[in-house]
């Protein structure tokens, strides 16, 4: 083991003087003893690598870390006085109906519903929307344990076939099965290698588009570290073997690219929509199948209507060669606009409905032909409009609550929508719309209640409070009606700030747990890095001004300490993912500031994680280390590269639980096991350091799509079982 004052750690961004020719050679004895930790040069700066033995999933020193961080970890989860009564409590107010909206495929309805605690949710099929729904298919078959999942289905435009995939343990690769509708009647059709895919069958019902990668070395199982390069563009033949499948489109000279196919309204074009990264960019091209009288073939000739990454196009409809897309071409918000393919130069291109001050266009779509169904939202809250296709006009504007559309459903030849909305104290309210009427009234489809809980009994306010620089940052909060703001209440601090996602209001029971049994107050702050105020604020927290991202969080903190919700000693940080890495940088550089952190799956080797699966792809938020521009901002933030004793006195490092899944080939575990051991062998042997620093693998599990409920409840317990004995908490009936 190497300690902090060893020098092979950086204690802020300095480069290290590791240069071999300028140390003194040690005898053989001596380098037997000490193995010299392995370094590696960025631009001639030299950063050691200790634990890069790590980086290999299957050698018996990476397995013997995990299970000796696994045997110290559960026993600690296991003391916690309230894990298992979190556990009984979750189960209970868990087990409520979860319901999808209903949507039609041919002459049927479909949804998708849970009981309450079944693993996956089931596909249930209805002839009506008034006959009694039946099984079509239920995914908790698919294991015995619930650890394969559905994930991405499509049905044939004559809703006569479904395609669906499956994934197992939680990774990214998926097996696509088919079944016919009539009867659910499974067929042998299997295709496999395939990650990361679309799936659209051409109009015919003949076969669909998809997307796989080569065979490569190695095991694909999802607990390999392999990178994902090369990605190809399918069609399949309904029962016919893989093996005859139609490559229909490649790009040999750009091993990143990926790309993803779909059919246009009336199924005579094939859009094919190309990214590099990340970013909200991509290439368009399309194939006009009457162009192909044989069919898919081989190839398509594809016309390059978009062939560079200036900007974001995404398919709503079309009327013949008149296409709608949505794009933040010099609209950082969105924008919808007309661009005729028998007219495409941009001079030509038409704005049906202009960027929206503000406000940031989340979707589209044309339903019952004629009309346009747009979602925006407005300071982090949903709204959803109605405007004519022809003309862009304004129709009208449906009534929401503050909260979120987290479901829509209605497509070109549909005269009726449902769309679900969410809340943070409401789980789930589904509206139907029927668009023959004269008079458009949306009316409560379904509503969800749980029970034991009362939404009465609690408030959600939103707050706007200054980062660093000024920025305004808009923050919710949710606690008990009437508590004192005295800085006695513990808080739950949630953040991402990456890759334009938006972090909208949703339910959570844990939270609600955490917030009525913990007397805890709950906050969601929507840092920079996110889509909240589209691409300018996206933007603002990527590349050289990631540093915003961490800023925004940490002013987040002090600005609840400053209104009276809580103190530093009772703020926990939480995020998963890109939010790993936001929770493990804000603690490296404000440990003082934080009393726990829980980080999920997160990117935490700013270096080398584009080395990984497909981590490449993320470049295009975060940089790389291999230019040198970008080396200099990573190695400033990178949490494997920064972590150091405080200075400040009487400060630590906050109680930290990393949580990743032995399957999760999206941000491998490599990123936490590094972490984690760097963290316990700079700040666990440091004396000042009295709080506990853990991790816990979970096996057959990935990156968090497809989780069974199970594992959910399993998960939470522990997470905040692990908060409360850290902080001190008690349990409030």
């Amino acid at each position: 083991k190497w300690n902090s004052k060893a020098n092979w750690f950086p204690k802020h961004t300095s480069c290290l003087p590791l240069d071999r020719k300028s140390r003194p050679k040690p005898t053989a004895l001596v380098e037997a003893m000490f193995q010299l930790p392995p370094v590696d040069d960025y631009h001639g700066c030299k950063v050691p690598d200790p634990y890069s033995w790590l980086e290999d999933p299957d050698s018996e020193k990476t397995q013997a870390f995990v299970n000796a961080q696994n045997q110290l970890t559960l026993p600690f989860l296991e003391q916690c006085e309230i894990r298992d009564i979190f556990k009984d409590r979750m189960t209970e107010l868990y087990d409520y109906p979860k319901y999808s909206c209903p949507f039609k495929r041919g002459n049927r309805y479909f949804h998708f519903y849970n009981t309450g605690l079944q693993n996956q949710s089931v596909l249930y099929m209805q002839e009506n929307l008034e006959s009694k729904p039946s099984v079509f298919l239920d995914p908790n078959t698919f294991s015995e344990d619930g650890t394969v999942a559905l994930q991405g289905y499509a049905f044939s435009e004559d809703g006569e076939y479904l395609a669906y995939g499956t994934s197992a343990s939680g990774s990214d690769w998926v097996e696509i099965r088919f079944l016919r509708v009539d009867g659910a009647v499974p067929l042998e059709d299997r295709l496999e290698r395939v990650k990361f895919t679309c799936m659209s069958w051409t109009h015919d019902g003949k076969g669909l588009f998809y997307n796989s990668y080569p065979v490569q070395e190695g095991k694909s199982d999802g607990t390999e570290t392999s990178t994902n390069l090369h990605q190809k563009l399918y069609y399949h033949v309904l029962g016919t073997p893989q093996s005859q499948d139609v490559l229909c489109a490649e790009f040999p000279d750009q091993s990143k690219w990926m790309s993803g196919a779909e059919v246009s309204d009336d199924g005579r074009y094939v859009l094919l929509s190309i990214q590099e990264g990340c970013d909200p960019v991509n290439r368009l091209w399309y194939c006009d199948l009457n162009d192909v009288p044989q069919g898919v073939t081989g190839l398509l000739p594809w016309v390059k209507l978009i062939d560079n990454f200036d900007a974001e196009y995404e398919y709503v409809t079309n009327e013949a060669t008149v296409f709608t897309f949505k794009t933040n071409l010099e609209a950082p918000q969105y924008r919808l606009i007309n661009v005729d393919f028998a007219q495409p130069s941009i001079s030509q291109w038409k704005e049906l409905i202009p960027q929206h001050d503000k406000d940031v266009i989340v979707f589209a779509t044309c339903t019952y032909s004629k009309f346009l169904f747009v979602c925006f939202l407005h300071d982090v809250k949903n709204v959803l409009k109605m405007f004519h296709l022809s003309s862009g006009e304004e129709i009208r504007t449906f009534p929401l609550d503050v909260g979120s559309i987290v479901g829509f459903t209605g497509r070109k030849q549909d005269s009726e929508i449902f769309y679900s909305f969410t809340s943070f104290l409401s789980p789930a309210i589904i509206y139907h719309c029927d668009l023959t009427k004269e008079t458009l009234q949306p009316y409560v489809f379904r509503e969800v209640t749980v029970k034991g809980f009362s939404p009465a009994d609690y408030q959600t306010t939103q707050v706007f409070y200054p980062s660093k620089d000024g920025t305004q940052i808009p923050m919710f909060i949710v606690h008990k009606k009437g508590i004192e703001l005295d800085g006695s209440h513990p808080a739950f601090l949630y953040g991402y700030g990456g890759f334009n996602i938006s972090i909208t209001p949703s339910y959570s029971v844990s939270r609600l747990i955490f917030v009525r049994h913990l007397g805890g107050v709950l906050a969601v702050a929507n840092i920079r890095g996110g889509g909240e105020y589209g691409e300018t604020w996206h933007k603002a927290g990527m590349l050289a001004n990631k540093q915003n991202c961490f800023t925004d969080f940490q002013c987040a903190a002090e600005h609840l300490i400053k209104e009276g919700y809580t103190s530093p000693n009772k703020i926990t940080i939480n995020g998963g993912s890109n939010g790993g890495l936001l929770v493990a940088a804000c603690v490296n550089q404000r440990p003082d500031l934080f009393g726990c952190a829980v980080a999920q799956v997160g990117v935490m080797d700013m270096l080398k994680f584009h080395k990984f699966t497909i981590g490449h792809a993320w470049t295009t938020d975060f940089g790389c280390s291999e230019i040198k521009e970008q080396f200099d901002w990573l190695i400033k933030y990178s949490p494997l590269h920064n972590i150091h004793v405080p200075e400040a006195d009487e400060a630590q490092y906050p109680a930290i639980l990393l949580l990743t899944g032995d399957h999760d080939d999206r941000v491998v575990p490599l990123h936490s096991l590094k972490y984690i051991a760097t963290l316990q062998n700079v700040i666990g042997q440091w004396p000042g350091q009295s709080n506990p620093l853990f991790i816990y693998v979970d096996t057959k599990s990935g990156h968090g799509a497809g989780k069974p409920t199970s594992k959910v409840i399993q998960e939470v317990a522990d997470t905040y079982a692990f908060i409360a004995r850290c902080l001190n908490l008690s349990w409030i009936e």
